[in-house]
């Protein structure tokens, strides 16, 4: 049985890995008349749509739980009603991730998918810390050193061996930021998890809710009103459609490897998103994929396997 679990969390990790991969190549391949906030907006209203039976079919198993084994019911009570007790952290999820979809897009388009997909990396040097920031993680100096290195490779990569600092697209910038906010989320959400007051996919599914009310009431702010006609361009829907699948099922995916397998093993696993974007943007989209972008890409990974080998032990 645990082989068989082993196995489930690789193959569950594998298509995490393949999902991630080709989301910026969906990204930039969508007609340039979709916006950045527009794509942002209706991505996250697929996302919700798609996770709401299945925020339903964790909710009843949740209620059944509480039914059949009374001795677990307070617990399981609180995990079905543990989002009121959060609401103001939900808020802030929902304000958080609405601004990390945007740039998140934003990045792609600027920077390409082989620059931003490099540099969306450093989301493992700001999980250390803010593990350690909030979480009271602790940091080898090993963790220490290997970020370093990651940063080195990230900037031969951009910089193209020259690592002049200014020759880093503003993309790579913007992508940075989306890393920080992901993972100052992530962090703050870990002890919530941890107590058992709110599960994954009620995050999500409650996240996405929230990113589309604030996406939705703010954009036509920034664009004209006529821009709700794009909404309804069934070129463009496919386009929000197969982002909005390819995101939820790669959280799913996700969220489903690290129930059978430790999240060290999963991000070892999904490590070489880089390369593998890298592949699909040369032969798809037709970016050109350099011998400093090879180079940059092995040392980000080699990076990334030293730093959750070292905080798994």
């Amino acid at each position: 049985m645990r082989n068989l679990n082993y196995i489930k969390g690789i193959l569950f990790s594998i298509s995490s890995l393949l999902l991630i991969s080709i989301e910026p190549i969906i990204a930039n391949s969508r007609p340039s008349e979709i916006d950045a906030y527009l794509y942002a907006m209706m991505t996250v209203i697929y996302e919700a749509i798609i996770f709401f039976p299945l925020f339903l079919i964790e909710r009843h198993k949740i209620k059944a739980t509480i039914m059949t084994n009374p001795p677990k019911s307070e617990e399981n009570y609180l995990l079905l009603n543990g989002w009121k007790k959060h609401k103001n952290f939900l808020i802030y999820l929902g304000i958080n991730f609405a601004v990390a979809q945007v740039l998140f897009f934003v990045a792609f388009k600027l920077a390409g998918a082989i620059n931003a997909s490099l540099a969306s990396q450093t989301s493992i040097i700001f999980g250390l810390l803010f593990g350690f920031l909030i979480n009271h993680e602790k940091i080898s100096i090993t963790q220490i050193l290997f970020s370093i290195i990651l940063l080195f490779g990230l900037t031969l990569a951009v910089t193209q061996g020259s690592f002049d600092l200014l020759e880093f697209n503003v993309g790579v910038f913007i992508m940075i930021i989306t890393t920080f906010l992901w993972m100052l989320a992530h962090s703050l959400a870990r002890p919530i998890l941890g107590k058992n007051e709110l599960s994954s996919i009620q995050i999500v599914f409650i996240r996405n809710i929230l990113n589309s009310i604030v996406l939705f009431s703010t954009y036509f702010i920034f664009y004209p009103i006529e821009n709700i006609f794009l909404i309804f361009n069934p070129i463009n829907q496919v386009f929000f459609i197969l982002m909005g699948i390819a995101y939820s099922f790669d959280l799913y995916c996700w969220y489903k490897a690290l129930s059978f397998i430790d999240v060290s093993t999963a991000t070892i696993l999904v490590s070489p998103t880089p390369i593998l974007i890298a592949v699909f943007a040369t032969i798809i989209l037709g970016e050109i994929f350099t011998v400093f972008h090879l180079i940059g890409a092995i040392i980000i990974i080699i990076s990334i396997i030293v730093i959750v080998q070292k905080k798994s032990r």
